[in-house]
């Protein structure tokens, strides 16, 4: 702390599980100094900066619904026909054996959580969720990010999602088997909310760090990542192209998220990420010519040397790497994949898996009813417009008259969550009382993974493979499908 007082700042907060201080400081030098003048001290700083990826959706015509009803866990929901992910896992066979305990958590580390949805309402542990951002109006340029803020500080409370992002993966995991809409992979189990994402869909570093060490510390089973941190699309030791700042900034970021998934690990948590959307093979990354992302602008070519640069977190410890499939099993279009990293594939969706793309191909999953009005795909009364039925756009009524709305999107975001679901489908079938946590489940995620990985759908890599992207790998291990599509029902009938 002498350090950074020497250096020009203050300490705000710390994170004493990684050793992480937040701190304002002078926004010209400091980065530098601190690192220079007690190198023994400080490992290094970082800005905070956010980053992410949104998929868009096709137009096609699907017409909306609306469902109501009381069933049970067991049971398929009204809108489950059209979750063509769910049935390629194996998640509807699944359910009959086990369909999630309530005490296996799942934390979804994104941009926050709809409570008004009913389905993932259902589900959501609010007394546990948290919100470890405060949104940003406007970049340093003055351009919109997050834009006006909702809430009194800036802050929103848990359950807020002002992306969507977050209420489709959550869904995805568990949104409930409640005789309406939707349900999820592992429609019994609990989410909670650790958002560290803004509005706008990106992700600072900071919020990221405390949101693993939090979740970690309550005890969460899984926690999915569908994101990558920071503005930089690779995080390297020392580029030669980057600026001295900018190298002090990004080894900062590997050690702090490293430190972050190895204390998650260690207290128990299964960490899935997804790989990327760039049909970029990571074990062979190509020139990054999209970083920094923040601010807008900022971004110059450099090339990135695979042995010193990490796409964090799917390239840090512990983490279950996923790639995307969609509707055929072949791997989607735009999905990264290599043997360096993937782990497993699931469905995430490709509105080019046919000949004709189409929304249906994308996953449907919950989506806040704010966002879908701000689009202009629902109208001030509910109802789904012209716009919303192009994207297919579902809504789905209780009797009290409270609606859920679901929409479609497609990238290996929509593919971790698959396999954060089957695995607490894992940790509800196998797990054993928490002593650290009473009333809970735990079970050793090295554990969960081997599980996924023994019980995983074997696929081979497509002769040919896809234009520009070599699939190299056996039958039982390759670059495209890792060990294999995730399998729910396997995964719960083993043991």
């Amino acid at each position: 702390m002498a350090a950074v007082q020497a250096a020009g700042g203050r300490v705000v907060r710390e994170n004493a599980a990684v050793g992480a201080l937040l701190v304002q400081a002078p926004p010209a030098g400091f980065v530098e100094r601190v690192t220079a003048a007690a190198p023994e001290a400080v490992f290094g700083a970082a800005r905070a900066r956010p980053v992410g990826w949104n998929a868009a959706l096709p137009p096609a015509q699907v017409p909306a619904a609306a469902h109501d009803g009381p069933q049970g866990p067991s049971d398929l929901d009204p809108l489950d026909g059209r979750l063509w992910g769910l049935t390629m896992i194996g998640a509807d066979v699944a359910r009959r054996t086990q369909a999630g305990d309530a005490r296996v958590l799942v934390g979804v580390l994104d941009s926050g959580i709809d409570s008004t949805n009913p389905d993932v309402a259902a589900n959501l542990d609010m007394g546990l969720s948290r919100n470890f951002v405060t949104d940003i109006p406007t970049d340093p340029a003055g351009a919109e990010l997050d834009g006006p803020c909702e809430f009194d500080g800036c802050v929103d409370p848990p359950g807020h999602d002002d992306s969507g992002h977050g209420t489709h993966v959550a869904g995805i995991i568990a949104a409930a088997a409640n005789g309406t809409g939707i349900s999820g992979v592992a429609p019994g189990v609990t989410l909670v909310d650790i958002r560290g994402g803004q509005d706008a869909g990106l992700l600072f570093l900071q919020p990221v760090v405390d949101a693993l060490t939090y979740g970690a510390d309550i005890g969460l089973d899984v926690i999915n990542m569908s994101f990558y941190v920071d503005p930089w699309l690779y995080n390297c030791l020392d580029n030669p192209a980057d600026s001295p700042e900018a190298r002090i900034e990004q080894r900062t970021t590997i050690e702090a998220v490293t430190r972050a998934l190895e204390y998650a690990h260690g207290k128990g948590v299964t960490l899935v990420g997804s790989l990327g959307n760039n049909n970029e093979d990571l074990g062979h990354p190509r020139t990054d010519t999209a970083s920094p992302n923040y601010p807008r602008g900022s971004e110059y070519s450099r090339p990135v040397d695979n042995a010193t640069c990490v796409d964090l977190p799917v390239e840090g410890p512990h983490v279950i790497g996923v790639s995307a499939v969609g509707p055929s099993g072949a791997k989607a279009d735009y999905s990264n994949y290599g043997v360096e990293q993937i782990s497993l594939a699931a469905p995430g969706g490709s509105a080019f898996d046919s000949t004709e793309p189409v929304v249906e191909n994308l996953v449907l999953s919950s989506y806040p009813r704010s966002v879908l009005e701000a689009r202009g795909d629902v109208d001030a009364a509910g109802e789904i417009t012209e716009a919303g039925v192009a994207r297919g756009v579902q809504r789905a009524c209780l009797d009290d008259g409270g609606c859920g709305y679901y929409a479609y999107l497609q990238g290996t975001s929509m593919a971790a969550p698959h396999v954060s679901g089957v695995a607490a489908l894992v940790v509800s079938q196998r797990g054993t009382d928490d002593p650290a946590h009473p009333g809970g489940l735990t079970l050793d995620p090295a554990e969960v993974e081997r599980v996924l990985v023994d019980t995983a759908a074997q696929r081979a890599c497509p002769v040919p493979a896809q234009p520009d992207s070599p699939c190299e790998g056996e039958d039982g291990f390759n670059g495209y499908f890792g060990h294999g599509i995730v399998d729910a029902a396997a995964a719960v009938a083993t043991g």
